[in-house]
């Protein structure tokens, strides 16, 4: 593997998220530089005790030489200025999703990135599940023929009681949509990135079915909860998302959304059907791939690098039997990133989500706002 050793790389957020993306490049072995809290003291903290240093400011951080890329794990609402200072200053950005709050902004940081030359990246790591990249692979082979009907659901549970809270509930920090943005667009980008086109029409009905919540007075980490002193505020953004999707080719489609749902803890689900075969995958039990057949014998493929064609296995890091899961799709995906920053431009074979595809996103989410709005078929990015 590349010596990334003399990359020298800092990280916004130290939530929940920005500590994944330090396990990751400690693992990857580049030059840990340093975080960015939200505050100077709650940088300092957080730095202790991930054993780096802490910048103090934005500007501080956008000065240092040393600093080659950053990752950009803040809040929503943080993305857009953060991201527009980091590439003024010369460096490659990786950006947690959404991309930005709108798609007028994320349209601008595409222009941006473009005309800087730098890799700039948003962390759709999903992607970099072994077999989503199989998948991927496989239907760019032909293996599932033509595509018919792209279908699943993305469910969680961590905020289906009143007393669960989370900045995302509110739509200044998170967004008009809150599970759409938050995970829709991760099956929503994931899918299209298998299926090899993205949609280009949808028809949504979005549901807030916990319309009050306690709103802690202090600040509550992701997937943590809250205790102490609450406050009740009203809710605007959705818990749950129906959605229909057409495609270019003429493939349907079908998308549940929830983070409202007793006991699913974080299922992503999504099943191809094409003219020759189908496939499945669901993110709890992410080492297995559902191949199916009409005139044979069903298949389950383990992975195992040795198994799998060569888009697959060029993101698996252990042996077969040896599950791998979410923490290794962000050293899968950093590793690939690492590569064309070493490389000096994104080579042939990259797979990881571009700034373009950041803006898709964006774009799809308003016109499922707009869709919710209307009740009617809307285009994207019309």
């Amino acid at each position: 593997m590349t010596d990334f050793s003399r990359i020298g790389v800092a990280v916004i957020g130290t939530g929940f998220i920005g500590t994944v993306h330090v396990w990751a490049l400690r693992r990857l072995g580049v030059d840990l530089r340093g975080v960015l809290g939200s505050s100077p003291e709650r940088g300092a903290e957080a730095a202790k005790g991930l054993g780096t240093q802490s910048f103090s400011s934005l500007e501080e951080l956008c000065a240092d030489t040393s600093v080659q890329a950053v990752h950009v794990t803040s809040p929503n609402h943080l993305h857009y200025p953060q991201v527009k200072a980091l590439i003024a200053a010369g460096k490659h950005v990786v950006c947690e999703k959404p991309l930005t709050m709108t798609a007028a902004e994320s349209a601008e940081l595409v222009e941006l990135a473009a005309a800087s030359g730098l890799t700039c990246a948003v962390c759709y790591n999903i992607r970099f599940y072994p077999l989503n990249q199989q998948a991927h692979g496989m239907v760019a082979a032909g293996d599932l023929g033509d595509l018919r009907l792209v279908t699943g659901h993305y469910v969680q549970d961590w905020l289906a009681k009143p007393t669960d809270w989370n900045w995302r509930l509110e739509g200044d920090k998170g967004g008009a949509l809150r599970a759409v943005g938050d995970i829709g667009t991760h099956w929503a980008d994931l899918t299209s990135f298998i299926a090899g086109e993205k949609p280009v029409e949808v028809l949504a009905e979005l549901s807030t079915f916990i319309k009050q919540r306690d709103k802690p007075t202090g600040p509550v980490a992701t997937f943590s909860a809250a205790s102490g002193a609450t406050e009740k505020v009203t809710v605007t953004t959705e818990d749950t998302a129906l959605i229909l999707l057409r495609y270019p080719s003429g493939a349907r489609g079908s998308l549940t959304v929830s983070q409202v749902s007793p006991g699913r803890k974080n299922s992503l689900r999504w099943d191809i059907a094409g003219s020759a075969a189908s496939a499945e995958w669901n993110s709890e039990t992410p080492d297995h791939l559902f191949i199916g057949h009409r005139d044979g014998a069903n298949q389950i493929l383990q992975r195992d690098a040795a198994l799998m064609n060569a888009t697959g296995a060029a993101a698996a890091s252990l042996p077969g039997g040896h599950v791998e899961g979410f923490a290794d799709t962000f050293f899968a995906l950093f590793r690939q990133v690492y590569g064309d920053i070493a490389a000096g431009g994104r080579q042939p074979g990259s797979t990881w989500a571009s700034f373009a595809d950041g803006h898709f996103e964006m774009e799809f989410c308003e016109a499922v706002l707009a869709s919710a709005q209307s009740g009617a078929w809307v285009k994207i990015g019309s």
